[in-house]
């Protein structure tokens, strides 16, 4: 199974390849954080962000916790905050997942909803062949819902027979317009990276009478070309084509994209080497700019914007390098999301006041240059989260911000359980 790693690359190899960077350190905003929900014995440790239903009601899921026969106190949850009518919020366990050789367990990955307001994920183990497991939940009329696996990958299993199925998914799902299911991971696939397999791309499609089937869109290959190690999920442009990135690959990591073609076949072609440790989504502006993050690329991570060059090329450009200077985050593993302004907001694992971590702002300030803004810097008091892995959502208006940090809250031991927390810039 492979293992998450924080890849660094001196800035010196870094400006040796995109030039010289002028570093601006912060801006402090003014800005409030409420932590709306600390974990307990529920559900621990979410490593996802979260998604809101059309009630205001947030969904996540927890890497532990829940119960089972797993490690880290459970095999994980997926969870519903109900807002209070006086405040607060209340926590429901939609599912607890279970080491039993059927279900999956440990989800990392945050959720989505389809039309008819069912869930879907994936899980970072179990299932029928221990691979993990893309999960669907259905809303039962009496609160409860139904879990139902979708898919088991086999990369060693199925039948006894070597596969060539992935293995490991850590990334969300996303849905095309006919319903499909489509996601990438981590390991497995027809390569061969050390004894695992290098990570896929997958189609999931659904039977009539039930069922479904997967599709091996893309096997990646440790092969001085392609990317390899994909932690990240997918995002579709408006003709249909994928784009993703990996955490390994030629240059450090690559944003690929994949193309449909007659007869099924996708072909998938590099657009960019990319520093080490790119994990989050990639996101589309409105000029058809790409927009990502990669924790060990520069000095403690990077955001970075790809640029198609209307020759079938792209140009990457560096919108912020991250430093361990005792104000700055580093290592941002949850990706970017835009507000409607223009302006980027995103999390740090590390750094800020604390070295615990920090929510940033990202603002444009012309001629290419964007301002770093430090909207919150996580502390360990017993109150606070700490730790954020995944990215933000905004709420309904597009004003507040909500996330997950992996650690923190009033729960527990003083490294705690977690939280899910509001920030109001």
């Amino acid at each position: 199974m492979t293992t998450k790693k924080t890849l660094i690359l001196p800035i010196a190899a870094l400006v040796a390849i995109l030039g010289f960077l002028t570093i601006a350190p912060p801006i402090f905003a003014a800005s409030s954080e409420e932590v709306l929900y600390s974990f307990g014995k529920g559900g621990t440790n979410p490593y996802a962000s979260l998604i809101f239903d059309g009630s205001g009601n947030l969904y996540g899921t927890t890497w532990g916790g829940g119960g089972g026969t797993c490690s880290f106190g459970g095999c994980g949850t997926v969870f519903e905050l109900i807002p209070k009518a006086g405040g607060g919020w209340k926590e429901k366990v939609l599912h607890r997942f279970d080491n039993n050789h059927k279900d999956g367990f440990y989800p990392s990955a945050s959720l989505i909803f389809d039309a008819s307001g069912n869930l879907y994920g994936t899980t970072y183990q179990g299932g029928a062949y221990r691979f993990g497991t893309v999960f669907e939940l259905t809303p039962k009329a009496n609160g409860d819902w139904t879990e139902k696996i979708l898919h088991s990958f086999y990369r060693y299993g199925k039948n006894g027979v070597y596969g060539k199925d992935g293995a490991s998914p850590y990334a969300s799902l996303i849905l095309d317009a006919a319903g499909n299911l489509y996601g990438t991971t981590t390991a497995g696939g027809a390569n061969l990276c050390q004894r695992d397999g290098c990570g896929t791309v997958f189609e999931l499609t659904s039977k009539k009478g039930g069922g479904w089937t997967e599709k091996i869109l893309h096997s990646f290959d440790n092969n001085g070309t392609d990317g390899y190690y994909p932690y990240g999920g997918l995002v579709f442009d408006a003709s249909g084509n994928l784009y993703g990135t990996t955490t390994v690959g030629e240059g450090g990591g690559a944003a690929f994209e994949l193309t449909p073609n007659t007869g099924g076949i996708w072909t998938e072609k590099i657009l960019s080497d990319i520093e080490p440790g790119s994990t989050g989504n990639l996101i589309f502006d409105a000029g058809g700019n790409l927009y990502g993050t990669s924790t060990g690329g520069g000095a403690d991570g990077l955001v970075f914007e790809l640029t198609p060059n209307g020759d079938g090329t792209w140009a990457l450009n560096v919108l912020h390098t991250f430093l361990m200077n005792g104000t700055d985050g580093i290592h941002p593993y949850g990706g970017v999301i835009f507000d409607a302004t223009g302006n980027l907001y995103g999390t740090t694992l590390g750094g800020g006041a604390h070295s615990l971590g920090t929510v940033f702002e990202l603002t444009p300030a012309g001629g290419g240059n964007w301002t770093e803004t430090i909207l919150h810097s996580f502390i360990n008091n017993e109150s606070d989260g700490f730790s954020p892995y995944a990215g933000l959502i905004f709420d309904a208006a597009g004003k507040n911000l909500y996330g997950t940090t992996n650690l923190g809250g009033s729960n527990s031991d003083s490294r705690g359980w977690g939280t899910v927390f509001e920030i109001t810039p």
